[in-house]
């Protein structure tokens, strides 16, 4: 459906479906980009040479045909670069949302239940 730019479609998906949660609950996340981006750095290093020793062994890979064809270092393309960056993010607003979403209902049933006692 979209062609080489399939795998960045995907991504954009991921960025929209866990970015609105930032607003909706106001967790937060971006105001602290230091902690965020340390989270990435220290599990995407480990993704990317587990990713390039699997595409060196012919495990993995990629169709040329749903990506832009950009390569970067260890021969895996840009697409895949960007996935250890954004769904180390959308995990951690997805958290933290969830987090929030359950704190928001505690506090709407104690507030309930205090009313009907």
């Amino acid at each position: 459906m979209f062609g080489e730019w399939s795998y960045m479609a995907m991504l954009a998906f991921v960025l929209v479906a866990s970015g609105w949660l930032e607003f909706a609950f106001k967790i937060r996340v971006w105001r602290n980009p230091i902690r965020l981006f340390t989270t990435v750095l220290v599990v995407a290093p480990i993704f990317i040479v587990w990713d390039a020793y699997a595409i060196s062994q012919g495990h993995w890979f990629f169709n040329p045909e749903l990506t832009l064809g950009i390569y970067g270092p260890l021969g895996i393309p840009l697409e895949e670069y960007l996935f250890f960056i954004i769904i180390p993010i959308a995990s951690v607003l997805t958290f933290e949302g969830v987090n929030s979403a359950k704190l928001m209902l505690d506090n709407w049933l104690a507030k309930r239940e205090r009313v009907s006692a």
